[in-house]
């Protein structure tokens, strides 16, 4: 179990991280006309608008969310006098909100994929297979909120921070810090991590467009003349 702790926790988030990042190069680099959302809105669009904001909203609250939540040292929040206790307060009750919406937005648009038939002819299994992943992995995060409430002096909270911050800082230390956390915790750590691993081979690369995105704001204006 120490093996398979260490593997899962100490080395595949690195093994993950490379396919995130080489396999989102590669498929830029060779197929990038696969290289979108895949929208389906021209097919059918009852119901896509509520739940793309409601998953957009929500999936974007969780991933900057854990960002922030995971990376920022334990000494910098000591030093602003947010004790352990509050700081996983406000994250069980700011992930729950986005986690919901996160949920109600992903039901809509995997019943909406599932159920009409147009759309759902042009659904591919790797779809299914990432919505599915990402369901499961919602319902694990949602889910440690009542584990966490059973002990609220924010201790697991730090060792996950600690966790993901020896990951970043390349410690080899790192997957000690999860080797007691309760079973859910870990699971959810796991598909998290795999979402990266798959995600160059699925139509989330478009997130990197997004992102993208924000430097047209500092473009110069096109100009468009007539003849």
């Amino acid at each position: 179990m120490d093996l398979l702790n260490q593997f899962l926790y100490g080395i595949y988030p690195y093994i993950a991280a490379a396919l995130f990042l080489f396999g989102s190069l590669a498929r830029f680099e060779r197929e990038q006309y696969s290289w979108k959302t895949d929208s389906s809105q021209l097919l059918y669009r009852g119901n896509l608008r509520l739940g793309n904001i409601l998953f957009h909203v929500g999936i974007l609250g969780l991933f900057f969310g854990h960002l922030v939540g995971l990376l920022t040292p334990v000494a910098v929040w000591d030093a602003l006098g947010v004790s352990h206790g509050f700081k996983q307060g406000v994250a069980m009750a700011a992930g729950g909100v986005m986690g919901t919406m996160c949920l109600a937005g992903l039901l809509i648009l995997l019943h909406r994929r599932l159920t009409n038939p147009r759309v759902s002819a042009v659904t591919r299994t790797g779809d299914k297979v990432l919505l599915v992943w990402l369901l499961v992995t919602l319902l694990l995060g949602l889910s440690t909120i009542g584990v966490s409430a059973g002990h609220m002096d924010g201790h697991m909270m730090v060792q996950l921070m600690t966790w993901a911050q020896h990951i970043v800082t390349l410690r080899g230390d790192a997957a000690g810090y999860v080797a007691d956390a309760p079973i859910l915790f870990r699971a959810h750590l796991f598909m998290g991590i795999t979402l990266f691993a798959i995600f160059p081979f699925t139509r989330l690369v478009h997130v990197w467009s997004g992102f993208g995105s924000v430097t047209y704001l500092g473009r110069a204006w096109q100009l468009v003349r007539g003849r």
